[in-house]
């Protein structure tokens, strides 16, 4: 009896600290919430407003627009490139043609030719050159057309995953919204057991005064109180954590006061049957769509790979001008073909082949198995569906029974049948079931929108 004397004061001596930093949180936490007026939050319009202003929607955002520009540039390697050019160069020295008297011959007519030596220039020392070209590819076309597919598929998949992670912060919120309606039940609770084990230790003391219990009852009693003011300030603290996660998630300051919709819990989401979602999410699934479009890239990369054999080929034409060079006009044009083809690469395009087909046949394979990932994911939900769903009922019942008996310790502590403390703890064993209550629905929700959100669909 002495032992267990000594470790119950023991206890309490640990809780009190615990229990005067409770009450000090809790002021503070009023004061401050009382400075500002909470915002108002359906759970519908926590979820628009994470989409527009989300950090994380707003960086897959800017990769859409990446893409797409990537996209677009790779486009306009299909059309012809315009150039000019030009240069100025200066030569130290210009050799000239010399051509002595009758290097061509002597005639009766006209004597020798040249009659006397001539010197032909070379140009000026200082030459001007300038010039527009327009060049055509045409077998690079077979290149620059996978190029383009890859580039588009880039794009579908930063769409994508712009689509998968806005699904993924919607079901976010919705989680984290639930987990604060759940948390401030529980914490309504905590406060009903702290009200009854309150009533209970006032009456330990009382009879421990008039002789009929034992010492110890009182410092148990204490103890109970201690222990669930600890756990109420641990329910306050996890609520301020979620309430800063939440604001986060939306876009919004963390220190944001935001007010709940508690009736968001109640509404259900509509969702498939286990045969429809399976066939909708190896249609419609995020990563597999991501999966499936990234195999098209790589199979695009193996053509262009194997495109690389192919010489290339360009059309070209060219308008140019020239100072400096007497033999050639000042003004001329060029048209042609040019051709270039590597006739030794060391292995080079054998190896980029090769590296391309094993990309192809992984990309395969990541498809296949997030197909079977998917399938399993699906089962696995449903079949928590069904057991939450099981478990909103049990806790249904629960509620039931609790809420008779609070209506019936009423009536005796009426009666004078019952003490007060039988009468509060029937009350807090009623809140306990409403929080259990709330939490099974909450999960249920959670589990189809877990669902939504695998199958391809924003979780709403």
């Amino acid at each position: 009896m002495r032992s267990t004397l000594h470790e119950i004061c023991a206890t309490a001596r640990l809780c009190l600290p615990l229990a005067l930093l409770s009450s000090t949180f809790v002021m503070t936490s009023i004061a401050q919430q009382s400075s500002a007026s909470p915002m108002q939050l359906t759970l519908e319009q926590a979820i628009n407003l994470a989409l527009k202003q989300n950090h994380s929607i707003h960086l897959r955002s800017l990769s859409v627009d990446q893409m797409q520009s990537k996209k677009d540039e790779a486009r306009s390697e299909y059309l012809p490139q315009m150039k000019t050019s030009g240069s100025l160069l200066h030569i130290t020295a210009v050799e000239g043609v010399d051509i002595p008297t009758g290097a061509f011959g002597k005639y009766p007519s006209t004597g020798p030719v040249p009659a006397k030596s001539l010197t032909i220039g070379q140009g000026s020392e200082t030459w001007y050159t300038g010039g527009v070209g327009l060049e055509q590819p045409l077998t690079q076309l077979f290149r620059i057309h996978q190029a383009n597919v890859a580039a588009k598929e880039d794009v579908l998949v930063a769409k994508t995953q712009l689509d998968e992670t806005q699904d993924a912060i919607a079901f976010q919120v919705r989680q984290l919204y639930y987990n604060i309606l759940i948390n401030q039940q529980k914490l309504k609770a905590s406060q009903d057991q702290l009200a009854a084990a309150r009533i209970k230790d006032e009456e330990s003391q009382s009879d421990v005064a008039r002789g009929n219990a034992l010492e110890i009852l009182a410092f148990q009693s204490k103890a109970a109180i201690l222990q669930t003011q600890q756990e109420s300030l641990t329910l306050r603290l996890q609520g301020n954590d979620l309430r800063r996660q939440l604001a986060d998630v939306l876009g919004l300051p963390v220190e944001t006061p935001i007010d709940l919709d508690p009736g968001a819990a109640a509404v259900a989401i509509d969702i498939p049957s286990r045969d429809d979602a399976i066939r909708i999410a190896l249609d419609q699934n995020q990563d597999l769509k991501a999966a499936r479009q990234i195999l098209v890239k790589a199979q695009a990369g193996w053509a262009a790979a194997r495109d690389a054999y192919i010489p290339d080929v360009t059309a070209l034409s060219r308008y140019s001008y020239q100072s400096g060079v007497p033999l050639l006009a000042r003004n001329f044009g060029t048209l042609g073909f040019s051709l270039n083809y590597d006739l030794f690469d060391g292995g080079r395009r054998e190896a980029k082949v090769r590296e391309a087909r094993i990309e192809v046949h992984s990309a395969e394979v990541a498809v296949d198995k997030l197909q079977a990932e998917i399938d399993v994911q699906v089962q696995g939900i449903y079949d928590r569906v069904d057991e939450l769903r099981q478990m909103v009922d049990v806790a249904g019942q629960i509620l039931n029974v609790r809420t008779e008996a609070a209506r019936l310790a009423d009536r005796q502590f009426e009666q004078t049948a019952a003490l007060n403390s039988a009468r509060s703890q029937s009350h807090a064993d009623l809140a306990s079931a409403t929080a259990s209550l709330l939490e099974a629905n909450c999960g249920l929700s959670l589990a189809e929108a877990d669902l939504k959100r695998v199958i391809g669909q924003m979780p709403r």
